[in-house]
């Protein structure tokens, strides 16, 4: 680590910066001028997402639960931001892609979501998940996949060489950890109550 970054900046960096890298670099190997739908802009993946996707010259569709965390994300550098809560997010892909849809989903919401991510994408197009934060069971038509020729690929985590690549452009100032709030490790419980309340953007970081 370097002098750039705070050390709760830091802390808050492999887990999100490696799994985003693996899903949109690695495994959907994002390319420039490709549209991608993020999930949860205020999330430690999706925050991380959000500033990879925009660094490899992608278009970036983001969803978020709150109107007050539409500019955070737009700040990272979502091109479009979409409440969830008020909005249905395919039908919003939709009219903002001209009915193409997405060319990649970075999904780790689940149940709630899974569907209407496959949805969301173009012929041809790919879906990256990591976890499922809503619940792992989801329905899948077949007919629906092999149609529209999509592929969808399981991630988790990544490699040593990929965390040095991502390390490598937040030295640069490329990427920047996102840190919602700093906790003393005998307030964890208020901590994990104000994650499970969706009240953050960015990670939540406990010290010693």
């Amino acid at each position: 680590i370097t002098d750039r970054y705070s050390w709760e900046e830091w802390a808050a960096t492999p887990l999100v910066f490696l799994t985003a890298w693996h899903m949109l670099v690695t495994r959907a190997q994002l390319q420039k001028g490709e549209t991608v739908l993020i999930h949860a802009a205020g999330s430690g993946v999706g925050s991380a997402a959000i500033q990879i996707a925009k660094s490899l010259g992608a278009r970036v569709i983001t969803t978020v639960g709150s109107n007050e965390k539409e500019a955070k994300a737009k700040k990272l550098g979502a091109d479009h931001v979409i409440n969830y809560r008020t909005a249905d997010f395919t039908k919003e892909v939709h009219a903002l892609t001209g009915s193409l849809g997405v060319d990649v989903v970075l999904e780790h919401i689940g149940t709630e979501t899974f569907t209407k991510s496959l949805a969301s994408l173009s012929k041809k197009g790919r879906l990256v998940t990591c976890g499922t934060t809503s619940g792992g069971k989801v329905e899948l038509d077949l007919r629906f996949l092999f149609v529209r020729q999509y592929s969808i690929m399981g991630c988790y985590m990544g490699g040593r060489s990929e965390l040095d690549q991502a390390i490598g452009w937040l030295k640069e100032g490329r990427l920047k950890p996102v840190v919602d709030s700093v906790f003393p490790l005998k307030e964890a419980r208020q901590a994990q109550e104000q994650m499970l309340e969706r009240k953050n953007f960015g990670k939540i970081v406990l010290v010693p």
